[in-house]
């Protein structure tokens, strides 16, 4: 199974972007889908993650301006991002964390120029 993140770009300050990550084949099982992200020199952190009951939490960076959403039936999970800041530039990996195992996307490049 392998994840595709899609949705990324390059955005000015302000700007909105919402990414999407999809599943190449159904997974089962799943307890969280999330975002992460690494900036250049920087460890990969956590963006936002949505339990299999839907809580939520949110790196304190990005509390009320992201929004992350998953859909079971279609194994996809979205992150919409409003108000960006040039520090929310970075490469956003989705991830997949089911009871067997833990799948990881390839990144996608989100830009913020100011």
């Amino acid at each position: 199974v392998q994840l595709q993140a899609s949705g990324g770009g390059s955005v000015q300050a302000g700007g909105s972007l919402r990414l999407s990550c999809a599943a190449s084949a159904r997974i089962f099982s799943i307890n969280v889908m999330g975002w992460y992200r690494q900036a250049p020199g920087k460890q990969r952190e956590l963006v936002a993650h949505i339990t299999r009951v839907g809580d939520t939490k949110y790196a304190d960076s990005v509390k009320g301006r992201f929004t992350i959403s998953r859909d079971d039936a279609k194994n996809t999970v979205d992150l919409q991002m409003n108000s960006l800041k040039p520090e929310d530039t970075a490469v956003y990996y989705c991830s997949v964390e089911s009871v067997l195992y833990n799948y990881w996307g390839r990144g996608t490049l989100v830009t913020v120029s100011s």
